[in-house]
């Protein structure tokens, strides 16, 4: 348990509840009716917490996203604590028993989000282009080996090639303030099955609405198995774009 986290439960019960693939943990503090979340980065994941504070900020006079209470850095990482959200991610235990109310949930609450938050207000950027450049300065430095991408992609062979897929991104299909990291395990759900908040917003801006819902939809494949895709989809109100599928897929293992 990170050194900052004991000092901010001072003395009440802590669980983990969550640990990210960058080594990142969250862990509830305290029982009762006001438990507090802290969640923790550590220093070289590439993660600054504050950069989520800000977004979170922003986000919570239009949707419901964690309502920020502190936030800190020292050596070994960045905290953010929040206060609590009812509700349990859309990839607990229950919910991957009951697939078709929990992809119908995420849907219809990104569609909510797209439609709640202003675009014109919205002073953070997730644009394809800013994300190509970055993928390409990852490229650069030998930070992407297509042989650890996921399988769709790994017939490309080479960065080189992979990038030359992106250099020209699909016309925008419809601006929105993206969530920026829309998997399942980012929607939470209420006990009446309809979405009771969003969590993980570090990504947050500007695209178009298809670098949600791509990522939306392949990661219920890896959460739930095959089929509900289209369900989700259905659930936004949109039908399948094969092409912007792929390339916002693509883009998302490249620079994300």
């Amino acid at each position: 348990m990170p050194e900052c986290v004991r000092e901010l439960a001072a003395g009440r019960p802590v669980q983990a509840v969550w640990k990210n693939e960058l080594g990142g943990l969250t862990f509830r503090i305290g029982d009762g009716e006001a438990p507090r979340f802290v969640k923790w980065a550590p220093a070289g994941s590439g993660v600054d917490l504050s950069v989520e504070a800000v977004r979170l900020r922003w986000a919570a006079d239009f949707t419901t996203v964690p309502h920020v209470l502190d936030e800190g850095s020292d050596a070994a990482g960045s905290w953010m604590v929040t206060a609590e959200l009812r509700g349990s991610s859309a990839v607990d235990d229950r919910w991957k028993r009951e697939p078709e109310i929990a992809v119908r949930a995420v849907g219809s609450a990104l569609r909510r989000m797209h439609e709640q938050l202003p675009v014109g207000d919205c002073p953070f950027d997730w644009s394809a282009g800013g994300r190509l450049e970055t993928a390409r300065t990852r490229a650069a430095f030998g930070h992407i080996d297509m042989a650890e991408c996921h399988a769709d992609f790994r017939h490309l062979g080479t960065a080189e090639r992979a990038l030359e897929l992106l250099a020209a991104p699909p016309p925008a299909d419809g601006l929105v303030v993206c969530h920026g990291d829309a998997c399942a395990p980012n929607t939470l759900i209420g006990d009446d099955g309809e979405c009771s908040g969003h969590v993980d917003l570090g990504a947050l801006g500007v695209a178009d609405r298809w670098a949600d819902l791509a990522v939306a939809t392949w990661s219920t494949q890896w959460n739930y198995g095959p089929g509900w895709e289209e369900p989700l989809l259905d659930a936004y109100g949109i039908e399948a774009d094969p092409e912007r599928i792929t390339y916002y897929r693509l883009l998302w293992e490249l620079s994300d």
